[in-house]
């Protein structure tokens, strides 16, 4: 059976991997991929992005199953391109897709299902927008209502911020359309968590918990990335947490879409902010909703998965998730980031990589922003690499991460060295 994963990052890297270890699975093409899977025995990188293009392809090869790591191709509708032509896509339509595509219509459909999230406003007037900033203080959230690669957030803790990241937005047009509209929101406390799952269309199937470190510096210092590290299972999510989660935002989630004539399926990640108190009471709100797996979240997540992911996606293209089965690994897996310099910013392209070592089954390392050139793997974009091991526990993890990043080498390297901080804190 031939697969296609479309997309070129981190994620797509570990879903390539994680596919090819399915017995019935002979090859995996990913759509334009990047340094890692071009090297992979049964992988084969496509310089392909247009949904026809990539259609026209999968007929030609005789791919089964395609798979949409991205946001950018579902915003583009390529799943609607594919059923259109009876193929076989796991990924929301384009329709769907706008629970990450647009934050206005994501916040606009929990308001009207009562899914619990962050006060917020709207605005296409700069004027309107500082107005409201000073109105409500700091510290608050300002969010370009479209896609903007992880670039389109910004939690501003002085007032200079925050109208800054409107006159970004708003004023010079930086963020092109996805800066045209601007969502600005409370900013919530307390410790965030990725909550994962698949959806047919109507049966729910949650992955394995995991938690995200978005800003660039320890600590959580520094400006907002993509995600500079992640770790599974996240300790924040209890077995009581989890059930609301499933109760109060997926379940209401899924069948608001499903009333809205828009049934969703697909990956759904809730990244959430759960408050302080406890776990029968504690505030848990959407910070936002993405429609495909995260992105470094995949890759602690995948690590820890033992079940075929082949026979997952084919019970998710099929609507019998119900039927699927799932096992996980007991233990902790982490991803560590590396990042080029000047990331997240302008990050700087062409540096030459070395030192990863091959993969072993307790250490993988995943590439996002590579790209074989002239005989040399060099960075390609802002997030590089990212290093993720297995081991009994985050203590244990941890150091095995640490220490193969420590082995890689290219110039301005960047990473935090706290990934998983959180987790050794409540132990």
């Amino acid at each position: 059976m031939k697969l296609l994963v479309i997309g070129s990052g981190g994620r797509e890297h570990a879903l390539a991997w994680r596919l090819l270890q399915s017995p019935r699975v002979a090859h995996v093409f990913v759509a334009p991929g990047n340094g890692g899977t071009a090297t992979m025995a049964r992988s084969t990188n496509v310089a392909l992005s247009d949904p026809a293009a990539l259609a026209d392809f999968v007929k030609k090869e005789g791919i089964t199953l395609t798979v949409v790591g991205p946001e950018a191709p579902l915003a583009l509708g390529v799943v609607d391109t594919f059923r259109a032509q009876g193929l076989k896509i796991f990924g929301p339509t384009q329709a769907a897709a706008q629970l990450e595509s647009s934050k206005d219509f994501a916040k606009v459909f929990m308001v009207r299902h009562q899914i619990p999230t962050a006060a917020y406003q709207t605005f296409t007037d700069p004027i309107a927008a500082h107005a409201y900033i000073e109105a409500q203080g700091v510290p608050i959230v300002v969010k370009a209502d479209g896609l903007a690669a992880g670039k389109g957030v910004v939690v501003a803790l002085t007032s200079g911020e925050a109208h800054d990241a409107v006159d970004a937005m708003l004023g010079d047009g930086s963020l092109g359309a996805a800066g045209a509209r601007v969502v600005i929101e409370e900013c919530l406390l307390g410790e965030e968590a990725s909550f994962i799952i698949l959806c047919d269309g109507k049966n729910i199937l949650p992955l394995a918990t995991s938690q995200d470190h978005k800003r660039l510096q320890d600590a959580d210092q520094g400006p907002n990335t993509g995600g500079m590290g992640a770790y599974s299972p996240a300790p924040v999510v209890s077995a009581a947490i989890h059930a609301r989660v499933m109760r109060e935002v997926i379940t209401p989630t899924i069948e608001g879409m499903k009333a809205d004539g828009i049934p969703f399926t697909g990956f759904l990640y809730a990244g959430l902010m759960i408050g302080d108190g406890d776990d029968a009471t504690r505030p848990i709100k959407v910070l936002e909703f993405n429609c495909r797996l995260g992105d470094p979240e995949t890759q602690p997540i995948l690590m820890r998965l033992r079940s075929d992911f082949l026979e997952i996606f084919e019970h998710g293209v099929a609507g019998t998730l119900n039927q699927a089965e799932v096992e996980w690994d007991p233990r902790t897996a982490l991803g560590v980031v590396m990042a080029s310099a000047n990331y997240p910013a302008t990050p700087r392209l062409g540096d030459a990589i070395s030192g990863i070592p091959a993969a072993q089954p307790d250490c993988v390392v995943f590439h996002a922003g590579t790209v074989a050139k002239n005989g040399e793997l060099q960075t390609s974009g802002g997030r590089v690499l990212c290093v993720t091991a297995l081991a009994d526990n985050v203590r244990a993890t941890q150091q095995r991460a640490y220490d193969v990043v420590k082995s890689i080498n290219f110039d301005g390297a960047q990473y935090r060295t706290d990934i998983g901080w959180r987790a050794l804190e409540k132990k």
